[in-house]
Order: C-alpha cells, then structure tokens, then sequence
C-alpha cells in the first residue's frame, strides 16, 4: 500500500505545481495584454512636448507638464510626512512593544483596519479635515497629506514586519560589543531591514501615485501649473480618468498618459530597488 500512498502524494504535489505556475502565467498574461495595449495606443503620441506642454481643449491636445509637476509635488508632500512617521511608529512596534501587549495589539489591529478602508473614506476625510477644518482648502498640500494618511499603515506593517525578520542574534551580538541601542538600529537593524522598508516604500509610493479617489476631494481637477502648495493641482492619475469618462475624443492623450504613469511606477520601482541594495551593502557593518 506504500507505493499507492506515495503515487497519490506526487500526483497532488504535481498538482499543485501546476495550479502554481498557471496561475503565475495568468497573471503575468494578464499584465503583458494591458501593458502592450497601452503603449501600443500611447507610444505614438509621447514627445518631449508632450511631456512639457500645458493641456489644450480640455486635455485633448497638448501635453501634461503641469500636470506631472503636480503630480510629483502630491508625491514629494505624502512621503515627506508618510516616511518619518511610519519609520518611527514601526520602530517603535517592533523594538519597544511587545506583540503580546495591549498597547502595540490595539495599534496594529488599527492599521490592519485602515489598510482596508476604501480610498475614497480617506478623500472624505481629507476634504473634511485638511480642507475645511485645517483651511488649506482644494491643494497640493491637502491632497498630499491625504495620501500619506492612506499609505502610512501599508508603511508601518512592511516596516514592522522587516524589522521584526532580523535575526534575533544581530541583537545579542550588538549588545554584546557594547553598541548603543540607537547605534545597533542604525547600523545593524535598518540596514538588515532594508527589504521590508523597501516594500513598503514601494507599495506607498505606487498606491500614492496611482490613486484617483482621494485626490478628487482634496486636490481638485484644476490642470494649470501650480504656483505653491496650497494651489489646487491635477494629479496623473485624475487626468487619465477625466480624459477617458468625461471628455469625448480624450482617449488617445489617456493612453499615453497612463503610459507615463505606468514608466514613472517601474521608475521608482528599479531606483528604489538599487537604492535599497546598495545601502544594504554599504551599512552592514559593525565599524
């Protein structure tokens, strides 16, 4: 009866094998299939004017230069504030509170929580808090300020959770060479982390830039240059919704900026990537 046992183990091993990798192909299928369609229909319209031009007849012509300064002055604000924050409230979870005790449990179920919001209760809130109550009104600063509100429990756990994955003899061998506890998290902890702060980072980063919802009721629709941070700006993403539901004749210039959204993401991504390894190769160090 072994040999029946142990046929029927590797029929559901090679099973499951498969399951595996057609579901990898499916999604990678998927991916290629949206990525080809949009730069086959937006590749023929990218120009450097194109990417510095102002918007002309609602969008339809001329190119998306404000709209890219606004967009990046949304980003700069939400991970100005979002990054602080999170590296400290995922430092403080993961070297200074327990995951036993009440206090770090009641924070993590919070975030937990918030990380399942839909996005538009934060533009909401956003609208409410930071627009009306705080009067910065329709801005890039409101909108930015939303976002790092939305990506800072993403932020928090990946921190938290590459923390935590250091070996605990990193700790003990620190302590042991008399290293402060601020020098072992500087030297030692951060750099051995760097995956899990990367993570985060590019997880906040794609969600913040990708976002539609929350920007509609915080930083407004306008698509001129923005002259500060409380000026209302038009985000990337909102132009690509805009262009392809509410102008007719819009879509052409949608495609070729979601193709720009699209580089500006695996941008981020491949320099925070080699940012990421070379500060992990540069820090690991006990000197």
């Amino acid at each position: 009866m072994g040999w029946v046992h142990n046929s029927l183990a590797s029929k559901k091993e090679w099973l499951s094998t498969l399951v595996v990798w057609m579901a990898a192909l499916l999604v990678t299928a998927v991916f290629l299939w949206l990525l080809s369609d949009i730069v086959r229909q937006g590749f023929g319209q990218l120009s450097l004017n194109f990417l510095t031009a102002p918007p002309r007849n609602a969008g339809r012509e001329g190119g998306i230069g404000p709209i890219l300064v606004s967009t990046s002055l949304i980003l700069f604000v939400c991970l100005a504030v979002a990054i602080p924050i999170g590296l400290g409230t995922a430092i403080l979870l993961a070297e200074f509170s327990a995951e036993e005790k009440p206090f770090g449990r009641l924070i993590r179920r919070s975030l937990d929580i918030l990380a399942g919001v839909p996005s538009i209760v934060f533009g909401l809130f956003g609208s409410a808090f930071f627009c009306n109550i705080l009067g910065f009104g329709f801005s890039i600063l409101s909108g930015g300020l939303t976002l790092a509100c939305m990506v800072l429990p993403i932020l928090i756990r990946s921190i938290e959770a590459g923390l935590r994955s250091v070996p605990a003899d990193y700790r003990f061998s620190a302590a042991a060479l008399g290293l402060s506890p601020m020098a072992t998290l500087r030297k030692i902890l951060l750099p051995a982390a760097a995956p899990g702060l990367l993570v985060g980072l590019i997880l906040g980063a794609g969600r913040a830039i990708a976002e539609t919802a929350a920007l509609i009721f915080t930083s407004g629709y306008v698509d001129r240059m923005p002259s500060s941070f409380l000026d209302s700006g038009r985000a990337l993403s909102i132009h690509i919704f805009d262009l392809s539901m509410n102008i007719p004749g819009g879509n052409k210039t949608a495609y070729s900026s979601a193709l720009v959204l699209m580089v500006l993401i695996l941008l981020m991504n491949g320099i925070t990537s080699w940012l990421a390894v070379r500060w992990h190769q540069a820090r690991i160090s006990l000197g």
